[in-house]
This record gives structure tokens, sequence and C-alpha cells, in this order.
């Protein structure tokens, strides 16, 4: 049985994502790379066959993977972010943040460690820019200490949904 600390939070979307991916992996990816293996190993001696080699290490991939996902999947607290009522910086939080000095503005959503994509302005609530944002209102000035750097950001929006 998991423990609550075992548990990471996920929204609807990041499980339908990751749920997807693993049902694509085991039946389109994995079948295919099974069969080029079978392919491979017609072509003879199998030590110097790169291609069995590569398909090999390819399946190897394929199967960490599955196994990885169906590990985030178990362990999946998925919150619905529309169903928080909150002016507090919290999980599934959509913000408009602002940089103090450059008044560089910026849109994040704070999601789970699996789901996280900065290019498509999705951050873990893990990474230190999250952990500095949770519990404040909008308004509030933060310091954040980041790898470039301490910065000062302005939380000029809170959504959820």
């Amino acid at each position: 049985m998991l423990a609550m600390s075992d548990k990471v939070p996920m929204t609807p979307e990041g499980h339908q994502h990751l749920r997807d991916e693993v049902k694509r992996l085991k039946e389109v990816e994995l079948p295919a790379v099974i069969k080029d293996i079978a392919t491979a190993r017609e072509h003879g001696d199998l030590k110097e066959n790169a291609e069995w080699h590569a398909a090999r290490e390819r399946q190897g991939m394929i199967i960490a993977r599955i196994a990885h996902i169906e590990q985030s999947l178990n362990r999946a607290e998925v919150i619905d972010p529309t169903k928080i009522k909150s002016d507090k910086v919290q999980f599934g939080a959509k913000l408009k943040i602002s940089n103090v000095e450059t008044a560089e503005e910026i849109a994040y959503q704070i999601v789970g460690p699996e789901e996280a994509n900065v290019d498509m302005h999705r951050i873990s609530v893990a990474s230190p820019l999250a952990r500095a944002l949770l519990g404040h209102l909008e308004g509030d000035e933060v310091k954040v200490r980041l790898p470039m750097g301490e910065r000062t950001y302005e939380i000029l929006e809170i959504r959820y949904g």
C-alpha cells in the first residue's frame, strides 16, 4: 500500500496523456520493435548484426518507459484544477507573473512532475519557482533562488480551470 507521501499530483489531462502514451507504446511501438528484432535475426550472425542490437536497445528503452509510466500512473493523485476554489497559489494554478527587475511577464501552470514542459508554460510543482510561489496571493512579490541567481516576481493573476 502506498503512503500519501508517495502520491504524485497530476492533472486529469496529464493522467490521460500518460495513459494514451502507455497504450501507444504497448500496442504500436513494442510490436513494431519485436518485428524489427525478428527481421534482423533472419540476417544471420547476431554478434555483428547492428540492426538486431539497435532493435534490442530500442526494445529495452520502450519497456523501461512503459514501466516508468505505469509506476507514475499507479502513484498519481489526480487533481482537477477546475474544482479548486482558492485565492492562493496551489497545484493546478494558472499564473501570470512579472519579473520585478525587467517587467517581463510570463504565464505558467503548476502541474505534476510528469506533465512539466517549460515550452508549454507548464512547470513542475517540485520546481524551485513553483515551490516559492505556492501559498502566495495575487499582488505578492516572491523572491526565488534559481540556477541563474535570485529573482523577484510579482504575482499578477491566479486562476484555476
